[in-house]
């Protein structure tokens, strides 16, 4: 009798170290725990001045800032020069959003993060976008060695599906979504992407040529866009092919379209409207937590805070007149 036992591989990436609510509450269980906290992370090297990098600070005295710089007689903070800058939001607060942010891997509504923090839902909203500034940082992958896959997608609500004082009446297919270019490299397992006009042969171009690295490996579908590429190979879905073997290699754009089903899931089971003046933010999300799905929690959360210094975005910005986006920003709904 055969005794041996066949194991199988745990689901998702069990080698990761996670954190549970009990140890994520015991340890930031102040605000001043969550200020040693980010102090250690945005100040790795000793503190430094928010206002002119200085390191040539004190204590103070003071009701909300607790340093002052010598050099610029400015006071600070861990906060000051980060995303999170002039935040009335305690430091604890912050940590938690951070945390359930970055474990929900279709994201956290306004609405659900309002409630389990004790916010108001317009500082929910709020908060989330500045988080996902910094999730811009990890997002941005720059001289992808490959093969590396590439594909367009479109977000956005069907037509068909919209009020009728919302509908562009021009045409089927991607009319009123905004198109979002993506690259996956196979070398490395992280992916980038972002928000375009149109799936265009110059836009493939000048997206690729800030994120790929020169001589590398393409492959696509049969988009007309990504045919005059070099070192480039296709698969063509609209006669059902979606893996093409050639001198043993797998030519498919697999990877990058898992980023796509991510990000279609949570916006229909999620978020439920994508504004195309913040879509990029969202883009950048998800692509940010894939290229550091394998790290430990508390090190995806580290590497969050310390992408915040130089992020900061104000609500007004935020709320403010959106940039042209050509057709998009009259595709998407607000929120």
């Amino acid at each position: 009798m055969n005794t041996e036992v066949e194991t199988h591989k745990a689901p998702g990436r069990s080698h990761r170290q996670g954190i549970d609510l009990i140890e994520l509450m015991d340890r930031f269980d102040s605000d001043d725990a969550a200020r040693v906290w980010f102090e250690s992370i945005i100040w790795p090297d000793g503190r430094i001045c928010g206002h002119c990098d200085s390191t040539n600070t004190i204590e103070a005295v003071h009701r909300s800032m607790p340093y002052r710089c010598r050099d610029c007689s400015g006071y600070f903070s861990v906060k000051t020069g980060t995303a999170i800058e002039s935040s009335k939001i305690g430091l604890r607060k912050w940590a938690i959003a951070i945390y359930l942010e970055l474990t929900s891997l279709k994201g956290v509504s306004s609405m659900k993060l309002h409630r389990d923090l004790g916010v108001t839902q317009k500082t929910a909203w709020y908060m989330l976008h500045r988080i996902r500034e910094s999730f811009a940082v990890l997002a941005d992958v720059v001289a992808m060695q490959g093969p590396i896959e590439v594909d367009t997608t479109y977000i956005g609500g069907l037509e068909k599906n919209k009020h009728a004082n919302k509908k562009l009446r021009a045409g089927r297919g991607p009319v009123g979504k905004a198109a979002v270019i993506g690259a996956a490299d196979r070398a490395t397992g992280k992916v980038t992407a972002a928000v375009v006009d149109a799936e265009t042969a110059a836009t493939a171009d000048a997206f690729l040529a800030d994120h790929a690295a020169e001589g590398a490996a393409v492959y696509t579908d049969e988009a007309s866009a990504y045919q005059h590429l070099p070192n480039h190979e296709a698969v063509s879905h609209s006669a059902g092919e979606y893996v093409k073997y050639l001198d043993g290699v797998n030519i498919d754009t697999n990877a990058v379209e898992s980023l796509w089903s991510t990000i279609k899931r949570a916006h229909k089971g999620v978020y439920h409207h994508l504004s195309a003046k913040h879509l990029q933010r969202y883009i950048d999300s998800f692509a940010a937590k894939r290229n550091i799905r394998d790290a430990d929690t508390a090190d995806q959360m580290a590497a969050v805070v310390a992408s915040m210094f130089g992020r900061h975005i104000t609500y007004r910005e935020l709320v403010g007149a959106p940039q042209p986006l050509g057709q998009t920003q009259l595709a998407l709904e607000p929120w």
